[in-house]
């Protein structure tokens, strides 16, 4: 099956299994973000389980670890830790990063935020992969990542920035950076990537969930 690579999904299970349909039976790959600030994050852990999907950890993923079952948590979420109890220990083994070689000039590597833009995965620590958007992130005028010298080869994919929406970068006629985060949550688009076509999918979401 072609991989799909989908971005912030933020709790939006309907938009995510329409997604899902359109692409015709391809691998789910998710960049992080998964339950938080949406609807059905229940609905969300049930089209995980049913496509046997792979993802890695996102900023809002770690932190609904961190506060497991914890009051301080929205009550939709606390509901989803007492269902989804599961959800725990697979959060729990998602890695930071997912890189593979499939039949594209360049393969893929997904991030959920960002990447050292020159020393790539290797440089990157764990507050790059779930935070990163501008390189250096110490001032609000930097530029962004992967405007900051990252040329591959790998595809990098990401998430994480709504505000930006879709992004796409190319080194050489050959994309580098792929962004899907279209902001779903807040009545934009859930999108993905399907790296063996080079081609985007977008869906518009149903509503808006949460203001911006």
């Amino acid at each position: 099956m072609a991989p799909l690579i989908v971005g912030d999904v933020h709790g939006c299970a309907h938009e995510l299994a329409e997604l899902i349909h359109q692409a015709q039976q391809a691998e789910l790959i998710l960049v992080g973000d998964l339950f938080s600030k949406g609807p059905d994050p229940l609905g969300v852990w049930e089209q995980i389980q049913a496509h046997q999907a792979r993802s890695v950890l996102g900023n809002h993923d770690a932190y609904l670890l961190e506060n497991w079952g914890s009051p301080q948590l929205p009550p939709i979420l606390q509901d989803f830790c007492e269902r989804a109890p599961m959800a725990k220990e697979w959060l729990e083994d998602l890695p930071l990063f997912l890189e593979e070689s499939p039949k594209s000039p360049t393969g893929f590597l997904v991030v959920h935020a960002g990447l050292h833009p020159t020393l790539g995965r290797g440089g990157t620590t764990r507050h790059m992969a779930l935070n990163l958007r501008r390189f250096p992130d110490t001032s609000p005028t930097s530029p962004f990542w992967y405007d900051a010298g990252w040329t591959g080869p790998k595809t990098a994919v990401f998430g994480h920035d709504a505000r930006r929406g879709l992004v796409r970068r190319e080194f050489k006629g050959k994309p580098i950076a792929i962004g899907l985060d279209s902001g779903c949550v807040y009545g934009g688009h859930l999108s993905g990537w399907i790296p063996l076509e080079d081609r985007v999918l977008s869906l518009p979401a149903k509503r808006a969930y949460r203001p911006v």
